[in-house]
């Protein structure tokens, strides 16, 4: 969704910023984005990222909720469910190696102290078709002993710090009031530079549009009620959305009665994103 398109009442200041930022950009393009920006942002020169109320929704309080996002790694049964209901949901382009949430396998064998780590993106092991045989049981493992075994979900984090917010030189990644953390293509210039920031690998860049993209727990659901797509759909409820302002709410609930934690603490990103039943290998 483009904040561009949908934003009303900006004034004149307002967009002679944007149109300073879109005409920097391409330029910097031109002329080599990741020194010039990358010098421009230590000197402290480049404007500081938008603040701009999210798209306009009707009806819609953006004060008033504060999302987050739990996994039970417990449940998940690496169905890919979630990563296909994903991928119809938003759009996403449809090959093997392109996703906004994916699962990983933790695999631990007699004798290891570390597990082996796969997903439907490993090429060794299926393309992400949904089939929950195929994924969880395959070649690599069968005269193994299995110690253990867990699957984890991954996706975008929505840090209430987002390092990737701090480094996109035109504004173009943002964080709304409501906690989420979105991307104005219209205002991208590809530079990766939030690519290489995030710490959790949940960004990837899109060679055929030119821009960046990643998991925005639907924000265009959410929005409206709705759940995002890959919580809509998961058999075994190991996905779980909801509003931390309501102690009510499927995720305050989530939180208050699990022991959950986050991914990488010390990068001090502070993720809203909070897992049950993971070790010290996920990461």
């Amino acid at each position: 969704m483009s904040n561009q398109d949908t934003n009303v009442g900006e004034d004149a200041s307002d967009l002679s910023r944007r149109s300073f930022l879109r005409i920097f950009g391409i330029s910097a393009t031109c002329a080599g984005a990741l020194v010039s920006a990358g010098n421009l942002i230590a000197k402290g020169q480049v404007a500081e990222p938008a603040t701009d109320p999210p798209p306009k929704i009707p009806d819609y309080d953006w004060n008033k909720h504060k999302w987050a996002f739990g996994v039970d790694a417990t449940r998940c049964i690496g169905c890919l469910r979630c990563v296909e209901a994903c991928k119809a949901e938003n759009g996403v382009a449809q090959d093997a190696h392109h996703f906004r949430t994916w699962v990983e396998r933790y695999v631990y064998l007699e004798g290891e102290d570390k597990p082996h780590i796969d997903s439907q993106d490993d090429p060794q092991n299926i393309a992400a078709s949904g089939s929950e045989k195929e994924f969880r049981f395959d070649n690599r493992y069968k005269d193994a002993r299995v110690e253990k075994a867990f699957f984890v979900p991954k996706l975008c984090n929505h840090c209430t710090h987002p390092s990737c917010v701090e480094v996109c030189p035109t504004g173009a990644t943002y964080q709304t009031k409501d906690g989420v953390v979105l991307i104005d293509h219209s205002y991208c210039i590809g530079c990766e530079y939030c690519v290489q920031a995030c710490p959790y690998g949940v960004r990837e860049f899109n060679h055929v549009l030119g821009v960046t993209d990643k998991c925005t727990w639907c924000y265009h659901r959410i929005t409206k009620g709705l759940l995002p797509a890959c919580v809509e759909v998961c058999p075994v409820e190991a996905r779980v959305f909801g509003d931390r302002n309501d102690p009510q709410s499927p995720i305050s609930l989530f939180i208050r009665n699990n022991r959950v934690e986050v991914l990488k603490p010390e990068t001090g990103n502070a993720p809203n994103v909070f897992y049950v039943g993971i070790d010290k290998e996920v990461s």
